[in-house]
């Protein structure tokens, strides 16, 4: 490095944690890196135990580098680890979500509205004729709907692809084009810095060259709307309201088993270097390593209010807003806008 680059900060100092702090940490000792160490197969076995299988797994780890594939032989469904196994405990009534939008308005999901929900999605997914390795687009603000979404597409096998919120209607349609997506799941609007980003405006433009989509379902975000008919122009026959498609769809679906490297989602690359590229992310060893850190990094206990200010639309999102936490049984801050506005003191 030359030494005439005076502006790059190096930190070397370390800030311990108070010994009350320690002791009550989820983990508390540093042992956990040499047993990991000593037994890297052994410590995700442990890990992968946290969650709910349908069938137990006959290989921790086929590793043929570069290709891994974790879990061999092992069946599960993310929803379940996620919301199934919570509700049969005092988690039922727990909060899973705290949504505040940026207009003011609040709501609180606990883990049995978000169980009813995504199995009631999910079945609307299936009237609208999603199956099993479907992919569906999911291109919302970040309200409680769209981990719905995300959910209940696991629910069923399907997969998703969440589309960021800023990006245009050139960026959906490619995305949607890449991975042939059937269903399109987006808002009449979303808000931000105090403005309606027009959501379904944007996806209008892009549905005008994309050839898979069958069904776009609208969610009634904007404040106002009159008998959800305002907000938004609606094409008939292939736009459905989210509010009237849930009213009477019924509060069981059957969760999907999954194999343990079958597909969960695909995330595409921001595309700012090149063409957007479709990461695929496989359903065990996925929620295994979520499930895992969320609760080691973040130290994640049951008392916790948990906020990750990272959209959906990013890996950290997935990760650290929805599953990671639900996996955890943990409650989870999801603030829509951008928290400095309209008053610095929002916090």
């Amino acid at each position: 490095m030359s030494d005439d680059i005076d502006v790059l900060l190096q930190e070397h100092r370390k800030f311990a944690p108070d010994e009350a702090f320690r002791a009550a940490a989820v983990i508390s000792s540093p042992d956990i890196y040499a047993k990991a160490d000593a037994d890297y197969e052994g410590y995700w076995a442990e890990q992968a135990a946290t969650l709910e299988w349908m069938t137990p797994w006959t290989q921790v780890l086929d590793w043929k580098p570069p290709h891994a594939q974790w879990f061999l032989g092992g069946t599960l469904n993310v929803s379940v680890s996620c919301l199934d196994r919570h509700i049969r405990t005092p988690r039922r009534n727990k909060a899973a979500f705290i949504f505040e939008g940026e207009p003011g308005d609040r709501r609180t999901l606990t883990y049995w509205d978000m169980y009813v929900a995504v199995n009631q999605f999910a079945n609307v997914l299936k009237s609208l004729g999603v199956r099993k390795g479907d992919r569906v687009a999911i291109y919302m603000p970040l309200i409680p709907e769209v981990a719905i979404a995300m959910l209940a597409c696991a629910r069923i096998g399907a997969i998703h692809s969440v589309i960021f919120g800023g990006f245009s209607s050139e960026s959906i349609r490619d995305r949607i084009n890449d991975s042939q997506c059937k269903v399109l799941i987006t808002a009449d609007g979303g808000y931000r810095r105090g403005s309606v980003v027009p959501l379904k405006r944007n996806a209008d433009k892009a549905l005008e060259e994309t050839p898979s989509i069958e069904h776009v379902v609208v969610v009634q975000r904007r404040q106002g709307a009159v008998s959800g008919e305002a907000g938004a122009e609606m094409t008939e026959g292939r736009d459905k309201w989210w509010h009237r498609l849930m009213r009477n769809a019924p509060m069981w679906c059957e969760p999907e088993p999954m194999d343990a490297e079958d597909p969960l989602f695909i995330l595409y690359t921001s595309g700012t270097t090149g063409k957007p590229k479709g990461i695929v992310h496989s359903t065990g060893g996925y929620l295994v390593g979520a499930a895992s850190s969320s609760k080691i990094v973040f130290d994640l206990r049951d008392d916790d209010v948990y906020w990750c200010t990272a959209d959906v639309g990013w890996i950290t999102g997935h990760s650290y807003v929805v599953y990671g936490p639900t996996a955890n049984g943990a409650t989870c801050l999801l603030y829509e806008g951008a928290p400095d506005w309209p008053e610095k003191d929002r916090f």
